[in-house]
């Protein structure tokens, strides 16, 4: 284990030494195996694993939900979200901080990136939000929390990386995050209620919408909304595989783009699929930098001194689970979420498969806490998101303004242990 735990101190300095998570996984995990193995060896073993995971068929899903990201993403959706969203709740005190937690979840389902979301929603909520006087810490730390919804709804990237490292169905998966994700929309709201209670000059009510305009924008969003039921659906009812239902989306998404207006011409095809294969580029780097990582761990042995020390202190598997989410959640200050799904469960994985943990119920706790890592100090990847398209707020006020967010994401997690089912129910349909 102290092999192993050197390897985590070395990557821990690198990351803050500037180095891309991607290749400070791989330059470790490389010299891990040739400090067990010997160089010859280690570069024998670092190509294999690469070549081995990049045949992985299951990959091909992120890609093509990524597409359909840049489709929906270019399209300006986020727009006609807020919009459709803003007819329904605008007119209470509050609204427009509503509009943006329910507009960042339709964008996110649609989307599946956090961090995506966050940054595209920060340029379509903000000036309303502004407009109407709304304080920065409520505005930014709204948008900034609302952000994080993009890796529970469905179809979620990290959900995908989840269930290829933990060996898990990624269609139950995907079914396992849509109450969770309704739970945590549900609670965000609360929060925006609690806060312009507490401080009703902090969020005022909107206009009212005229009812002409309040069907044109529900009308709008109806396709994005039948995109998304036809996604999931499709996988609920096991007419497609996950991997068919991506490229069901991607398909869907661009014949949405080009009704709009867009993809008309050679150049936007163009830029649209360079947009998407950088982003894709750049996670598989960062997928397979950490396999080999995570290969490295393994074979220092500490996934079963772990299951060993486990044994020792009797802990339960619920007290198993709380361990691993603290832990995840001091990781989520350092690395985002799909590192720390990518360093964290290879880890676990031997030790509560021992414990019997329910592995579906225990990929949306990981997500939920990698959740909660997102907008936690010092270092809350949304938060320098929104941070760095609005330059003049202050990052403690955004750290302020997340603050009932972050109690609203521990009472999800609470529930979610007294309530397992919340994540089960429907996976158990699907069985």
């Amino acid at each position: 284990m102290t092999t192993a735990l050197l390897g985590f101190a070395v990557l821990l300095g690198l990351c803050f030494f500037g180095f891309r998570i991607g290749y400070a996984t791989l330059i470790v995990g490389l010299v891990g195996f040739a400090t067990e193995r010997g160089w010859s060896a280690a570069f024998a073993m670092t190509g294999q694993q690469i070549i081995e995971d990049a045949m992985n068929y299951n990959l091909s899903v992120i890609p093509l939900f990524i597409l359909m990201g840049v489709f929906i993403h270019r399209a300006d959706i986020s727009r006609d979200l807020y919009d459709a969203a803003y007819a329904g709740l605008g007119r209470f005190r509050g609204g427009l901080a509503l509009s943006t937690v329910a507009a960042c979840a339709g964008f996110s389902a649609v989307c599946g990136s956090s961090l995506a979301t966050a940054a595209t929603m920060t340029k379509v909520a903000m000036p309303p939000m502004r407009a109407y006087r709304y304080s920065d810490k409520l505005a930014a730390g709204t948008i900034a929390a609302g952000g994080t919804l993009g890796i529970m709804i469905p179809p979620s990237v990290p959900l995908v990386i989840y269930a290829i490292v933990a060996e898990q169905d990624i269609g139950e998966l995907f079914m396992a995050g849509v109450l969770p994700g309704i739970l945590l929309v549900s609670l965000f709201m609360a929060a925006v209620a609690v806060t312009v209670r507490l401080d009703p000059s902090a969020g005022p009510a909107g206009d009212p919408m005229a009812d002409e305009d309040k069907r044109r924008a529900f009308k709008v969003v109806w396709p994005i909304i039948g995109l998304f039921l036809l996604v999931l659906g499709g996988i609920y009812g096991r007419i497609f595989t996950p991997t068919e239902a991506s490229g069901i989306g991607a398909f869907g998404a661009a014949v949405i783009a080009i009704s709009r207006g867009y993809l008309r011409t050679v150049e936007q095809w163009i830029d649209t699929l360079v947009e998407a294969a950088k982003t894709t580029a750049a996670l598989f780097i960062v997928i397979f930098g950490a396999l080999v990582f995570a290969q490295f761990i393994n074979l220092s042995g500490m996934p079963y001194d772990l299951v060993f020390l486990v044994q020792d202190l009797e802990l339960s598997p619920t007290g198993l689970v709380i361990a691993v989410a603290l832990i995840a959640v001091l990781m989520g200050m350092v690395f985002e979420s799909i590192g720390i799904l990518l360093l964290l469960v290879p880890v676990f994985l031997p030790t509560l498969i021992q414990s019997g943990v329910d592995m579906i119920w225990f990929g949306i706790i990981v997500v939920l806490v990698t959740e909660l890592g997102l907008i936690t100090p010092p270092i809350g990847m949304n938060v320098f998101v929104v941070k760095s398209v609005l330059p003049d707020i202050k990052l403690a006020n955004i750290f302020g303004g997340v603050a009932p967010y972050i109690v609203a994401l521990i009472v999800a997690l609470i529930l979610l242990f007294i309530a397992p089912q919340i994540a089960t129910l429907l996976p158990s349909l699907m069985r």
